[in-house]
């Protein structure tokens, strides 16, 4: 299973967690595990998405959620799940 971490970042409104979830279900990456919080007025999620069955590859993907983020007004990005450990690794 090829598994990558996607964080989201905003300021609050209607419909994030829609926008987000079909994204990924439209390019076969399947949810794992969701976490979501809001901060005053800033949503944040992040996201573990098992990343076996997208037919995209890697940076294709990354490309989408750079193009999503501005279209959303979000901050969405996805890391593979190891670089994600170390670099969160204490």
């Amino acid at each position: 299973m090829s598994r990558s971490v996607i964080t989201v970042i905003g300021k609050d409104r209607v419909g994030i967690v829609y926008d987000v979830s079909k994204i990924l279900a439209e390019h076969r990456l399947n949810i794992l595990n969701i976490s979501q919080q809001l901060m005053d007025d800033f949503f944040t999620m992040i996201i573990l998405v098992d990343t076996g069955q997208c037919p995209q590859p890697r940076q294709a993907m990354l490309d989408l959620f750079a193009q999503k983020s501005q279209e959303l007004q979000l901050d969405i990005r996805m890391q593979d799940e190891a670089l994600f450990d170390a670099m969160h690794r204490i």
